[in-house]
């Protein structure tokens, strides 16, 4: 089984997740421009099984384009955005890639949220790119 290691910038939270990474993704909805000062955030979904974390992380909840209720991690201290989650997806949890120890271990498998990109984006045209949301990894419907 594989085991993804990461941590925040200043090192106090630290992650561990058992599991391959499902939907490893450059999201480009406005949320995460936001998150990645002005950039898409590469994300890689994982079961909330294998997920675990020390050290004290805040939680932010809000609305997402697709409608779900967000609650995104990060860390208190550096400001190092970790995780986001939704009810409506309990099963999955999605890690930014860059928090994680091997980053180039996880290579994005699509572009999602395209139609947001701003028109100077970098935008990687060998993969698939998507205008919008697509279906969760591992269950129908919207992630």
């Amino acid at each position: 089984m594989t085991t993804t290691t990461g941590q925040c910038l200043c090192g106090a939270v630290h992650f561990r997740v058992e599991g391959e990474a499902l939907a490893p993704r450059v999201c480009w909805c406005r949320d995460c421009q936001y998150l990645g000062a002005g950039t898409g955030m590469a994300n890689a979904g994982f079961s909330a099984e294998g997920f675990s974390y020390t050290g004290d992380v805040t939680w932010f909840e809000s609305r997402a384009d697709s409608g779900n209720l967000m609650q995104r991690g990060f860390c208190p201290r550096c400001g190092t955005p970790l995780f986001s989650r939704t009810p409506a997806r309990a099963h999955l949890v999605f890690i930014r890639i860059g928090a994680c120890d091997s980053p180039a271990k996880i290579a994005p498998q699509m572009t999602i949220w395209s139609a947001s990109a701003p028109p100077w984006a970098a935008i990687d045209t060998a993969l698939p790119q998507l205008p919008g949301q697509p279906a969760a990894p591992g269950k129908g419907g919207p992630s």
